[in-house]
């Protein structure tokens, strides 16, 4: 896999150096399309320049593991809603990542879909040692993947697992060409119309699969600029306040749909799958205060466990900077 994320370093790098290399003046963020949010709102109504006074280049991405690639070459200075998974890959891997916020809560809308014609649920799941599966690895999505089989005693020794971004596995299972494939967002609601999830978002959070993205960035650079990261994360904070008063639905919603490349019904389908924790909320145990920390001490475990990475860190307190968005709530 490490071979894998490397391939992708480059891969990253020249997509945003395709899109202009920010120049000092500029902050460089990257994000996902399909994937609706409100800092989107902010995003294309320009809140973020009015507020910060700065211009902004956003890159989309497919996966985590390309954000934190496209962090490590400098392309990019913050990553939008990056799966825990891959943050934890790279900071495992040496990569001296930080959590600045979390950007959403979600465990519903990242899971593993097995193709209809195997006709395999959560009382059959056995079966599917020796199948073929899509998963874009260091990811939630892997994460999620690897928790599931291990609670339904699957070996994924005997399983062909290839690393696919979410749109190929959702592409690769409509084609019958694997088994089962895992993903998020658009992709995860394109793989349901070829098959069925094993368990729900309520029975994985019971399981103790929590499924969380943050805004993260490189130390480094946030040491450096941490008024801007702060000034960031409280216009991301006021575009969730005002999603979080429903009389802003009508008005929000078809701006973040067309930004995130949706139609309407699906941006409100998705949206009601997800959680924005305020900032107050961010700051407490649950999360930032120790939560967060405990929980990606508790991925790398199982990504070593399962050989995806060489190994963890003792402690993973220092990958989490709350400074900035503590700035960011008295803005």
């Amino acid at each position: 896999m490490m071979k894998t994320i490397k391939g992708l370093m480059t891969g990253a790098a020249a997509a945003a150096l395709m899109t202009g290399a920010a120049s000092a003046q500029d902050l460089t963020v990257g994000y996902f399309l399909e994937w609706p949010m409100p800092f989107e709102y902010a995003k294309a109504e320009g809140m973020y320049e009015e507020a910060m006074g700065l211009e902004i280049n956003w890159v989309s991405f497919d996966t985590g593991t390309a954000m934190s690639a496209a962090m490590a070459s400098g392309d990019v200075h913050l990553s939008v809603s990056q799966g825990v998974p891959p943050f934890v890959v790279a900071a495992s891997a040496g990569q001296d990542l930080q959590i600045l916020d979390v950007a959403v809560s979600y465990a519903d809308n990242d899971n593993c879909v097995v193709a209809e014609a195997l006709e395999i649920d959560k009382d059959s799941a056995g079966e599917l040692e020796g199948k073929k599966v899509a998963v874009p690895l260091g990811t939630a999505a892997h994460y999620g993947f690897l928790k599931q089989m291990d609670h339904f005693g699957v070996d994924v020794s005997t399983m062909e697992i290839v690393d696919m971004a979410p749109p190929d596995g959702a592409a690769a299972i409509a084609q019958g060409s694997v088994d089962m494939a895992c993903g998020w967002g658009g992709s995860l609601r394109r793989m349901k119309e070829h098959g069925n999830v094993l368990l729900t978002g309520a029975e994985k959070e019971e399981l103790g699969i929590l499924v969380f993205d943050v805004t993260s960035g490189p130390a480094g650079w946030v040491a450096e600029n941490s008024d801007i990261v702060a000034e960031f994360l409280a216009v991301t904070a006021e575009a969730n306040a005002m999603w979080a008063d429903e009389a802003n639905h009508e008005m929000m919603l078809p701006v973040i749909a067309k930004d995130a490349g949706m139609d309407e019904e699906a941006t409100a389908e998705t949206l009601a799958t997800f959680v924005f924790p305020s900032v107050e909320e961010q700051l407490t145990e649950k999360w930032l205060a120790g939560g967060a920390q405990e929980f990606m001490k508790g991925v790398a475990d199982v990504f070593v466990e399962a050989g995806s990475i060489d190994g963890a860190l003792d402690s993973y307190a220092d990958a989490v900077n709350t400074g900035p968005l503590e700035a960011a709530s008295e803005m």
